[in-house]
């Protein structure tokens, strides 16, 4: 009895210990079913099949861009003491510990952070005054203002160096007089050329990221929190420096983190205002070092750059999940009343009015009369002319008429439009294609890693990317051939660096609409390409509009990713007005950077029409 007894529990303990195992194999049957049922469904195929995809155009560039940095390359088997191909660290020790190191990297890299912290002060500093005047107070014409101000962040940068080269170029580096030069004024080189213009430019260039970022914080702070501490008896520079700032932290720090990130990558400028006096930024040395077919070194300095870029944004990013503790509305019964300025109202507005004509006005107004002026600054009817728009045999060698009857300036525009169009068309379609993916798989990592990979240029400055481009797409590799020198690598490369707009647009489209339409047409027979065509299409076609505009714009005004990839066949008119200023034909190039400025400014505004949204949304009362 006691034995049968003691036994019995062994017994049930000997069940209960065996339990789990029908359990797990329960499970895994599941799991199992899941994955067929995953698989039956086209939408886990086709994620597979486009991650894939933007494997290829993103992450393997990339590897192999780095794959070049740790291998001797061709020519470079003396210099390095081993044979072409294996494993080396002489590019890192000729980057990083030569005596070439402080030309090469160490020296561009303080430019680049000593340009970046002034841009960064000096839009912090007209970005945040007018942010506030937008948002906090009753300034005159604050609406029109909340658009105007945000303008230059519509043109491309290296407008603005041009314009400043026009005004401010002087004969003893310039090789010809600027405006300032004609009537009786030596600008000093320093203000010509060199640390001073490019920080001034790519700081009006990117003042509207503080207005956007800082300008929707403050619009969303309570007002009652202000009142509160003044009651308590607080100052109003006690309210500003220990009420208001704390909570408008995140938005401002994630303002300079990415004008910091911005300067990393930005060619143009630079380019323009830095090259004539040997002064060179990150992105400049790149350039330099692929010119001279120095891809080792140019690999590695890629990828410094990619590093500090990638570690900005990740900040960024992490002040961003930060700055969801800093609630400053929480009801209706919240305020944001506006402060009344009072006898400033009108010096406010003054000031205001001041910022746009510097940053806009100024720059496009100086562009435009260089060139219809035969010599610039010279203000009288003879010296105006058209000829550098329509005029014939002029006493040039490499451009005898005027740009719109050259052959090269359409030949340009043309592949401006059908590159940059076919690859903002296809990324726009793509980027719905991920959001579909994403939202609706049910096989989490495909849609988890899709999302991440498609986000990922987004972190690689453009001059960067297109180096990795050039590593994989310069030679054949098995079946895909060398793509360099031929437009098929610029489509792609533009493909691959909007794919962060358009995968975020389609993913922020699909996670509105739900899944009744699809199943209502599933259960009547629709397949899955019909009810993609016939019922997710047109839904979301102003997301589709969203994610093929703002590809477009980018790459019509964009110079750091194709400066690299495109040759005098592929030319975009990017690079041909940059030809021009090698050339120091600078009225053409200006005309051409006009052309260029007035397709991004009206196809963003455009833009904003057709999906009935604002750049400046919620700055303007």
């Amino acid at each position: 009895m006691s034995r049968t007894v003691l036994e019995r529990p062994r017994a049930q303990g000997g069940e209960n210990r065996s339990s789990p195992a029908p359990v797990k194999d329960r499970r895994a049957g599941g799991g199992l079913y899941r994955l067929k049922v995953a698989l039956r469904e086209p939408t886990t195929i086709v994620g597979v099949l486009a991650l894939a995809l933007f494997t290829y155009l993103i992450v393997v560039p990339i590897v192999s861009m780095l794959g070049d940095a740790v291998m001797v390359q061709y020519g470079d088997e003396s210099r390095a003491g081993q044979n072409f191909g294996e494993l080396t660290a002489y590019y890192f020790q000729r980057v990083f510990a030569s005596q070439l190191s402080a030309t090469i990297f160490w020296r561009p890299l303080a430019n680049t952070l000593t340009i970046a912290l002034g841009a960064i002060v000096v839009a912090v500093l007209i970005g945040g005054s007018m942010a506030w005047l937008l948002s906090r107070t009753n300034m005159w014409g604050r609406k029109w203002f909340a658009t105007a101000l945000i303008v230059p962040y519509m043109l491309p940068a290296w407008t603005f160096a041009l314009a400043w080269t026009s005004l401010f170029k002087n004969r003893r580096i310039g090789g010809q007089a600027g405006w300032l030069e004609t009537i009786g004024i030596e600008p000093p080189d320093w203000l010509s050329y060199g640390r001073v213009p490019i920080m001034i430019v790519l700081a009006l260039h990117y003042t509207p990221f503080v207005i956007l970022l800082f300008g929707n914080a403050l619009r969303r702070f309570d007002s009652q929190l202000e009142d509160s501490a003044r009651i308590l008896g607080a100052r109003r520079s006690t309210v500003t420096l220990r009420v208001i700032l704390p909570l408008m932290r995140p938005s401002l720090i994630s303002a300079i983190i990415l004008i910091f990130a911005k300067c990393l990558g930005e060619f143009g400028v630079p380019y323009v205002l830095g090259m004539p006096v040997q002064f060179e930024l990150l992105s400049t040395s790149l350039y330099r070092n692929i010119s001279s077919r120095q891809t080792g070194v140019a690999a590695v300095l890629a990828g410094a750059i990619i590093l500090i870029g990638v570690i900005s944004l990740l900040v960024d990013a992490r002040l961003v999940r930060e700055g969801k503790r800093f609630v400053t509305v929480g009801s209706k019964g919240s305020m944001n009343r506006l402060s009344d300025l009072g006898r400033w109202r009108t010096p406010a507005t003054i000031a205001a009015g001041v910022v746009f004509l510097v940053s806009v006005v100024l720059p496009l107004m100086t562009l435009f009369l260089s060139t219809v002026m035969r010599f610039p600054g010279v203000f009288t009817w003879d010296n105006f002319t058209l000829d550098f728009w329509i005029g014939h045999d002029l006493k040039t060698v490499a451009l005898s008429q005027g740009i719109l009857l050259t052959p090269e300036f359409w030949a340009s525009a043309w592949n401006t439009l059908w590159i940059v169009g076919l690859a903002a068309i296809t990324s726009g379609v793509l980027g719905l294609l991920v959001g579909y993916i994403v939202v609706r798989t049910p096989v989490k990592f495909v849609g988890g890693a899709l999302r991440q990979i498609t986000f990922f240029p987004y972190l690689v400055p453009g001059i960067a990317f297109a180096v990795s481009y050039l590593s994989l797409f310069a030679v054949q590799r098995g079946p895909i051939p060398a793509l360099y020198g031929t437009a098929a690598i610029l489509v792609l490369a533009f493909i691959a660096e909007q794919m962060p707009y358009a995968s975020r647009a389609g993913i922020s489209a699909m996670m509105q609409l739900g899944k009744e339409p699809e199943e209502a047409a599933q259960v009547s027979g629709a397949g899955w390409w019909k009810r993609m065509t016939s019922i997710i299409i047109p839904i979301q076609k102003g997301s589709l509009a969203t994610g093929v505009l703002l590809p477009f714009i980018s790459g019509v005004k964009g110079l750091s990713l194709v400066v690299i990839l495109a040759v005098p066949g592929t030319n975009v008119l990017t690079t041909y007005s940059l030809q021009l200023v090698d050339y120091g034909y600078q009225q053409a190039a200006n005309a051409v950077v006009l052309m260029v400025a007035a397709i991004a400014f009206f196809g963003t505004l455009l833009g904003q029409k057709l999906t009935k949204s604002n750049l400046a949304e919620g700055l303007g009362g």
